[in-house]
């Protein structure tokens, strides 16, 4: 059980691009709300600029963005440039969705932390976002 004096952990859940498949995005959120972090999900079709934007506005603590157009590598270099010129290149981004293995290596130098393939356990995404949230900064 999570202890009420510390602060939950709050994800946005996002849907970048033309991509309207957000069964899984909105199957992770719920999932992360029944572990105890605060959600905020954006819905489909969302442009880098607004998900920095709720980014920054919502002082979140991870970006959790849900790709299964193929677009990955184009969206996230973008939203990742975003984050960096706002100065908040720091920020814990996570991926999820259809992302071809050889494609991790480049999303992970743009910046992203984790990289989670369609089928990947919500306890893996937990423990990741867990873990990486206690990290020292």
């Amino acid at each position: 059980m999570m202890d009420t004096t510390e602060k939950r952990i709050k994800v946005l859940i996002t849907k970048p691009g033309l991509d309207g498949h957000d069964l899984g995005a909105k199957y992770i959120s719920r999932s992360l709300r029944d572990n105890g972090f605060e959600v905020i999900y954006m819905g489909l079709q969302q442009t880098p600029e607004n998900i920095v934007s709720a980014a920054l506005q919502e002082d979140v603590d991870v970006v959790g963005c849900s790709m299964l157009s193929g677009a990955h590598l184009g969206w996230m270099k973008k939203i990742m440039h975003g984050l960096e010129k706002a100065g908040r290149g720091d920020l814990c981004v996570i991926v999820g969705g259809a992302i071809p293995k050889n494609d991790v290596p480049t999303l992970k130098g743009y910046g992203v932390a984790e990289v989670f393939s369609t089928g990947s356990s919500v306890e893996n995404i937990v423990t990741f976002i867990r873990q990486t949230m206690r990290e020292p900064s």
